[in-house]
């Protein structure tokens, strides 16, 4: 199963922004997961979301990000508010724990 992020952008400071990753098979079962990596960092664990809806965030986001899922479509969704020029990275979605298979990520970038 390959999933694909979309909806990255150029946001101000404060703003919102929402992502969006469709699965290329069933991830039904899976526990999905958002994952960042900034310029010159290592990849970082966001979020997560499993079947039941029990979610998971990483502290720096905790509060300002919500991640969403809708098994129908095969789809799962991040929505960033009051974003942080931290929050600048790529961002990927995969199952969590992640498998070797990353797809090409969507970029964000907060502008302060």
């Amino acid at each position: 199963v390959q999933l694909q992020a979309s909806g990255g952008g150029l946001v101000q400071a404060g703003g919102s922004l929402s992502l969006s990753c469709i699965a290329s098979g069933d991830t039904t079962n899976d526990v999905l997961g958002w994952f960042r990596q900034a310029p010159g960092k290592g990849r970082d664990f966001v979020a997560a979301i499993a079947r039941s809806g029990a979610t998971a965030y990483a502290h720096f986001v905790t509060g300002r990000f919500t991640i969403s899922r809708d098994n129908a479509r095969k789809t799962v969704y991040l929505q960033m508010n009051s974003l942080k020029s931290e929050d600048t990275s790529v961002y990927y979605c995969n199952t969590n724990p992640p498998s070797e298979k990353w797809g090409q990520g969507t970029l964000v970038t907060v502008s302060s």
